[in-house]
């Protein structure tokens, strides 16, 4: 049987000749609604009426969701632009959209990807689901005709910082790593995604009211983020420091769908040789209430970032109530991610509220309890913190010799692969 195909290319000179050469002769494939808009093409992708969609890089309020959307109707999603325009299929491809060809490609050459976008739906390797956390997966190379884009994924390193509930410090840790990887001169740029209560510009005395990871992922899901844009968009601390606010109220998290930050973890590779990215404590997915619609989930921004870094810090502190709410974590974190292997770093490290020798006891109860060995230990500080709080500065600015900030310091040195011997700025 012939697939059954949308169009959703208004305005396009070209597709009442094409849709008309497609019908002429049997390429495998029939045009069965010419879709006025974005909204008519999802309604009836929802409908089940078609198996693919033939839409233009132009078509209005198109965007990563919508495509997202198709996907997980079961509709593959084939691009057609005009010949030679290189920013419309650097748009698409942005988008998600993996099967892009140019207008004049032949009747027989566009069923025959649609064909193969179809196959790809079928046996999931395309699918994206909006409803499920992981939605944000790598797009994979098509042969569309045209000259390939260079890759979105750089030399960068991607460092996430999470942790259990509790405010175990993973602010603290994530700003104090950013700031010493920098001052160790080591290009870096510091992301608040924290869709629960990011507080980074609070620790930073900047305004929470600058747009931040907001405008980063609504210019990803319009398929215009670049490495000049998202540079423009983070504040500019010091020339090797650059900073991604967070969400001015914990209600916007909408606005941090997965594939979104996906996109922007890769701009950010090519930015900056190190990033920093500051996540929510939760990693679960069946939310109290059960999602019957393709609506998206809150923490499916927290669990992208795991999946997409290259290094997981996992922050607890060194009392028994933080070390129970670690072990339940990393639990509920292998479950979610089985592939994902944290670092665990034990922080407020302290005598006095564990018996005997705080690193001996606490590093024999990670290991019996979560099968964690060698976990990182960062010593209490209340003063120098609370004088770095108190000026809206980092450690390295308010506490200079604080052996807290000489502990990130060393942690940071071997994330960003700093040599032991180089002297801090």
């Amino acid at each position: 049987m012939a697939v059954p195909v949308l169009t959703a290319v208004t305005g396009a000179v070209w597709e009442v000749e094409l849709v008309s050469e497609l019908d002429r002769a049997d390429h495998g494939v029939t045009v069965i609604r010419r879709c006025v808009d974005l909204a008519d093409l999802l309604a009836a992708a929802a409908a089940g009426a078609a198996r693919a969609a033939l839409l233009s890089a132009d078509l209005r309020r198109l965007d990563r969701d919508a495509v997202t959307r198709l996907s997980a109707a079961s509709v593959a999603v084939v691009g057609l632009i005009n010949p030679d325009d290189e920013e419309a299929e650097r748009r698409l491809r942005q988008l998600g959209v993996l099967y892009v060809l140019p207008a004049d490609a032949g009747a027989e050459a566009i069923s025959a990807a649609v064909v193969d976008a179809v196959a790809a739906v079928a046996d999931g390797s395309a699918q994206q689901l909006i409803a499920n956390p992981q939605a944000a997966l790598e797009d994979r190379p098509v042969d569309s005709g045209l000259e390939e884009p260079p890759p979105l994924i750089g030399p960068g390193r991607v460092i996430a910082v999470w942790g259990p509930t509790g405010a175990p410090g993973r602010t603290t840790v994530a700003v104090g790593l950013a700031d010493e990887a920098a001052r160790l001169g080591c290009s870096t740029l510091l992301i608040d995604a924290d869709v629960y209560g990011g507080v980074v510009a609070q620790v930073l005395g900047l305004l929470d009211e600058s747009p931040g990871v907001a405008a980063a992922t609504r210019q990803a899901a319009a398929g215009t983020l670049d490495v000049a844009a998202l540079a423009r968009i983070a504040w500019s601390l010091r020339p090797e420091l650059r900073v991604l606010t967070g969400i001015a109220r914990a209600d916007r998290w909408p606005e941090l769908r997965p594939s979104s930050v996906e996109v922007v973890l890769d701009m950010a590779r090519r930015l900056c040789p190190l990033t920093v990215v500051d996540c929510g404590f939760s990693v679960e997915q069946d939310e109290e209430i059960v999602y019957d619609t393709m609506a998206p989930r809150r923490n499916g921004a927290t669990i992208a970032t795991l999946e997409a870094a290259d290094v997981v810090l996992c922050v607890c502190s060194a009392d028994p109530v933080g070390l129970q709410r670690a072990v339940r974590a990393l639990t509920e974190l292998r479950d979610v991610l089985p592939d994902v292997t944290p670092h665990v770093v034990v922080n407020r490290t302290r005598r006095g509220v564990i018996p005997g020798d705080p690193r001996r006891e606490v590093a024999a109860a990670l290991a019996r309890y979560a099968g964690v060995s060698s976990p990182v230990f960062l010593p209490a500080d209340t003063p120098a913190m609370d004088a770095a709080l108190r000026l809206g500065k980092t450690l390295a600015e308010a506490a200079p010799g604080s052996p807290l900030r000489a502990a990130l310091t060393e942690l940071a040195r071997s994330l960003a692969g700093v040599p032991a011997g180089q002297r801090r700025r």
